[in-house]
C-alpha cells in the first residue's frame, strides 16, 4: 500500500486515432523504402551495364565492389533498405572522388567517356539516395 500522499502514476492511454496515426506513419514511411528500393532495382535494370563498365574501368576497386553489393541487397527475396541506401552511398563516394586526370586516363586507354558517365551516374545516383532521404 502507498502513502496517501505519494502521487500514483498515472496509466498512459493512447487513444484509437492516434495509433492509428501512428501506425500510418510508419506504414507510409516503410512504402517509401520499399518505393526507392523498387526505384533503384528499375535504375539498375536499365543503367546497370554503363555503371558496371565505369566502376569496372576505375582505378578504385571498392566501386566495383560497393555494386555487387547493391545487386547482392536488390536481389534478396525482402531487399534490405539499408543495405541498398548505403551501397548506394559508396558508389556516390566512389565516383565523386575520381580526379579528372584519372578520368581522361580511363578515356584515352578505353574509348570510354569516362567523364561523362561519371557526371551522369553520380546525378542518378544522387537522385535514388534522395528517395531514400524523402523516406523517412
Amino acid at each position: 500500500m502507498t502513502p496517501m500522499n505519494q502521487a500514483q502514476p498515472v496509466p498512459f492511454f493512447m487513444h484509437e486515432r492516434e495509433k492509428i496515426m501512428l501506425n500510418s506513419t510508419k506504414i507510409e514511411a516503410s512504402q517509401a523504402r520499399f518505393n526507392a528500393v523498387a526505384g533503384t532495382e528499375d535504375h539498375l535494370r536499365r543503367h546497370g551495364a554503363g555503371l558496371c563498365d565505369l566502376l569496372d574501368a576505375l582505378d578504385d576497386r571498392s566501386g566495383f565492389d560497393a555494386l555487387c553489393d547493391l545487386h547482392g541487397a536488390i536481389s534478396e527475396r525482402f531487399p534490405d533498405a539499408d543495405a541498398v541506401e548505403q551501397a548506394l552511398r559508396d558508389i556516390r563516394r566512389i565516383l565523386s572522388e575520381q580526379a579528372p586526370s584519372a578520368l581522361d586516363r580511363i578515356s584515352h586507354e578505353r574509348s570510354l567517356p569516362a567523364s561523362d558517365m561519371t557526371r551522369w551516374h553520380g546525378a542518378r545516383v544522387s537522385e535514388l539516395l534522395a528517395r531514400f532521404r524523402h523516406a523517412g
